[in-house]
């Protein structure tokens, strides 16, 4: 049978899914890109996310909910981490209940080390097809792939509909 309903953009969708399901079936593998350290992309989006935003000083909950991660994946993560020496634990001076996380000076040289061989591997020739499109079309096409995550996560945020309760 064949799918008359997504027309000329068939070919696309195929590659989108095709991406989703590669990425799915290697988000939790650890690998070493060519560090000293085996860590997965999910760890590793984690790392990059808290590198951006070091200044922030966010806490686990809000990094967690920022990642679109459940707070005990993002846990989970953190542990692994920490335990490579490639992140921190802190509590802030006035609340010893938020737990601020860093990545450690072990970690950054990790993560420098990885972005040299990632970029070589595999975003050196994705950024040179990029330079030959206009900016204008790299920002619908983020459009598309930004509809695309969101209706992966459609029956997800409907089901865990959070309700705020003020504490008197």
């Amino acid at each position: 049978m064949k799918l008359e309903w997504m027309g000329k953009y068939r070919s696309f969708v195929e590659k989108i899914i095709k991406f989703g399901n590669s990425y799915a079936q290697s988000y939790k593998i650890e690998h070493s890109y060519n560090t000293s350290i085996k860590f997965s992309a999910s760890q590793l989006q984690v790392m990059e996310y808290i590198l951006e935003n070091e200044e922030r000083h966010q806490n686990m909950s809000e990094i967690a909910c920022r990642l679109g991660l459940s707070p005990s994946a993002f846990s989970k993560n953190i542990k692994k981490m920490e335990k490579k020496g490639l992140m921190e634990k802190f509590h802030t001076s006035d609340n010893r209940k938020d737990v601020i996380i860093k990545v450690s000076d072990f970690g950054k040289e990790i993560y420098q080390s990885y972005s040299e061989y990632a970029y070589q591997k595999a975003f050196k020739k994705m950024f040179e097809i990029l330079d030959q499109i206009p900016d204008q079309y790299i920002d619908k096409f983020i459009e598309v792939l930004e509809l695309s995550s969101e209706m992966t996560r459609l029956d997800k945020d409907q089901s865990q509909e959070v309700k705020l309760i003020k504490i008197e």
